[in-house]
């Protein structure tokens, strides 16, 4: 950690910004290979076989970008945390949201989740495929994406979720949406809290693509309470935006 440290604020400010444009446009191609696999393979599949080979698919792509982020000495992610809930079948994990990255390091951790995606990606031909194969929760409609998550989570899947609704604006939390919680009592599955720290503004809500933030960008992972799916509808949402917003430590914000 200390030899990537002292390599990333080394750099000369141009070869940082080329070296973390490099690593976009690197998990750019990646993506769209894989998308190019999973558009072939969807038709052939049987659903099951499908939904496990999309979904251990993204997270060994997401995991490969970690690793070579981590060895470039411009990225850094410790989602130790997440290692106890990686095989656990029937689970919610719900987390904060300060930066685009949230969702490619819950996912490289959890093979077995899905996500939550808008109808409109799933239907481009370019980012769609494999979210189709993944069998991720279009949200188009919300009774047929809650539908939808909870035949997965009964039938052992996991699921992620940024309750915000959107990256975070207002510290330390925005205002949950109680989607997660309804899914939760209707497959009858716990939800767990996820802290996602960062001492980096970078894609943050604001913070354009092509914008170098200091380095080196920090992100790391830790595992909050568990609750129950038990509770009455209002109570729990209340609760997890409660322990969400006392746990969450506030990000730098971006700045136009």
């Amino acid at each position: 950690m200390r030899t990537e440290r002292l390599v990333s604020r080394h750099l000369p400010v141009p070869l940082a910004w080329l070296m973390l444009q490099c690593l976009l446009l690197g998990l750019g191609a990646m993506s769209l290979g894989w998308n190019a696999i999973a558009l072939l393979l969807y038709p052939v599949l049987p659903r099951p076989q499908g939904l496990r080979l999309g979904r251990a698919g993204i997270a060994r792509g997401y995991r490969i970008f970690w690793a070579v982020a981590r060895a470039s000495g411009l990225l850094r992610m410790d989602a130790q945390a997440l290692k106890p809930l990686a095989d656990e079948r029937g689970l919610i994990v719900v987390a904060n949201h300060p930066s685009l990255l949230d969702a490619l390091m819950l996912v490289a951790q959890l093979p077995r989740s899905a996500c939550v995606m808008k109808a409109s990606l799933m239907r481009n031909p370019f980012l769609g495929p494999g979210a189709r194969l993944a069998r991720y929760i279009r949200n188009d409609s919300p009774r047929q994406m809650v539908r939808l998550a909870v035949e997965d989570l009964r039938a052992g899947g996991q699921l992620v979720m940024f309750p915000e609704g959107t990256r975070t604006t207002r510290a330390p939390i925005n205002p949950l949406q109680p989607g997660f919680a309804l899914i939760a009592r209707r497959a009858g599955v716990p939800v767990q809290v996820v802290f996602i720290d960062t001492t980096s503004p970078y894609l943050a809500k604001g913070w354009p693509l092509w914008r170098l933030p200091p380095l080196p960008i920090e992100f790391s992972v830790r595992l909050g309470r568990r609750f129950e799916a038990g509770a009455h509808l209002p109570t729990l949402v209340d609760e997890v935006e409660r322990h969400l917003g006392a746990g969450a430590r506030p990000a730098p914000r971006a700045r136009p």
